[in-house]
């Protein structure tokens, strides 16, 4: 016989006791335990009896009681949509499906996995991800044997394992293959010179489940390799679906801070160890926007440590004294601070700096300018068009191409990214171990 799955029910005292009971015993599900979520319009007086025990809060109810789900048997006023979505970021957090009259939310499946593991995942599209991904995987590199598994849009069918350092005609030979050649696994091959392994997915819940995805299988693969760790690489707001012993959140400190902190941000937030802001700094975001967004997810999380960067382009090849045409997909607002670093730090003559990587039409158009063509080198960025135009463009025209890196920069004042993303890497390391 199948078993009744347990669960805990959410509920308010606008809805009359009667009532309340009433529907706790129409639940396909036994019910545990309800908790109290406010509202006392309905109730008389005493604390109600809905034959179960009652709490008032879901994290003491959760962390007394063990349910298979959590149902929400309240309303507005007292639950609102803002505080429906961090309820529902709670349960998921644990492992949680909630459900309510017209709904049902689910936790990211992680596969089981027997390889210790640290995932970078996001918030969103153009935030750094890849970037501070890039950043881990060369510092845990450097002391341990690293294989980094990337999921993309434009991934392989099948897994696919890149030796580190791919080059230009490497890359140039599978775009004309018909190969995403600037996929996220190629990305952090040739910047963090790592054993990368590509895999795949199409769609993304509002939880960060992937709707179908060859990520398990690529772990798997990964873990074939016998590496001592594997850094698992999430692809926009969709989550790595396996098991990782600690999560590092990468958020962008221009976004709205709904987009980080509400509706199941949240979630991501509570399934995380570490976030790590980008672009924390005019004109993408000012001072008082990071101290928001850092109070934002305190507010979710108080315990959670959060570091403030910006990041800063590092052509891996030296350029100084040569005219560099610059492709990214940089915001234009900042574009002019991107010229001066190149001009200031790398000694190059920027005569051109494109944010259009990820727009073939307008990039065409600027590849075709008078700016471009006083280019001796091709600096770009490996995303979306940088093979497949940027680069063919430039065997075309017999110009040498230059990858792009983004440094990771703590902003003054900040924690030591370096000592708390190895820390992380050590404590997931030393829990598989002792599992």
């Amino acid at each position: 016989m199948k078993r009744v799955l347990t669960a805990l029910a959410l509920v308010d005292g606008e809805h009359y006791q009667d009532v309340v009971v009433e529907a706790i015993g129409a639940l396909r599900y036994e019910v545990v335990g309800a908790v109290m979520l406010g509202g006392t319009e309905k109730l008389r007086g005493g604390t109600p009896d809905y034959g179960v025990p009652l709490w008032d809060s879901l994290a003491e109810a959760l962390a007394q009681v063990e349910v298979d789900v959590v149902v929400d048997l309240s309303d507005e006023p007292v639950v609102g949509p803002r505080r429906r979505f961090r309820l529902a970021s709670h349960a998921l957090a644990q492992g949680l499906p909630y459900v309510g009259a017209d709904f049902k939310l689910d936790p990211v499946r992680f596969a089981p996995y027997s390889q210790p593991a640290l995932a970078v995942i996001g918030t969103g599209k153009r935030v750094g991800k890849t970037a501070v991904a890039g950043h881990v995987a060369r510092l845990l590199a450097a002391s341990r044997e690293l294989v980094v598994v990337a999921m993309g849009r434009g991934g392989p069918a099948e897994p696919v394992v890149s030796q580190p350092s791919p080059t230009i005609a490497e890359l140039l030979a599978l775009s004309r293959s018909g190969v995403h050649a600037a996929s996220d696994y190629l990305e952090d091959a040739a910047l963090a010179k790592v054993v990368t392994v590509g895999a795949r997915r199409c769609g993304g819940g509002l939880a960060g489940q992937p709707f179908v995805s060859n990520v398990e299988e690529a772990a798997r693969v990964a873990a074939s390799l016998g590496p001592d760790l594997v850094l698992l690489e999430g692809s926009g707001a969709t989550v790595p679906p396996v098991e990782a012993g600690a999560r590092i959140l990468v958020a962008g400190a221009h976004q709205d801070p709904e987009a980080v902190t509400g509706y199941l941000g949240a979630y991501r937030l509570l399934l995380s160890d570490l976030v790590v802001l980008t672009m924390c700094e005019e004109p993408l975001a000012t001072a008082a926007q990071v101290d928001g967004l850092r109070l934002a997810i305190a507010a979710v999380d108080p315990t959670l440590p959060v570091i403030a960067t910006v990041l800063r382009p590092t052509p891996v090849e030296p350029v100084e004294g040569r005219r560099v045409a610059f492709f990214s997909t940089a915001p234009a607002a900042i574009h002019d601070r991107l010229r001066e670093h190149l001009e200031r730090e790398h000694g190059a003559e920027v005569v051109l700096v494109s944010g259009s990587l990820a727009d073939r039409s307008a990039l065409l158009v600027e590849l075709d300018s008078p700016e471009a063509a006083r280019a001796e080198v091709y600096l770009t960025e490996i995303k979306a068009a940088a093979i497949d135009v940027v680069a063919e463009t430039a065997e075309t025209r017999g110009l040498p191409v230059v990858f792009a890196d983004n440094e990771v920069l703590a902003l003054p004042g900040e924690r030591d990214l370096d000592a708390e993303v190895v820390a992380l890497a050590d404590a997931a390391i030393a829990a598989r171990a002792a599992v």
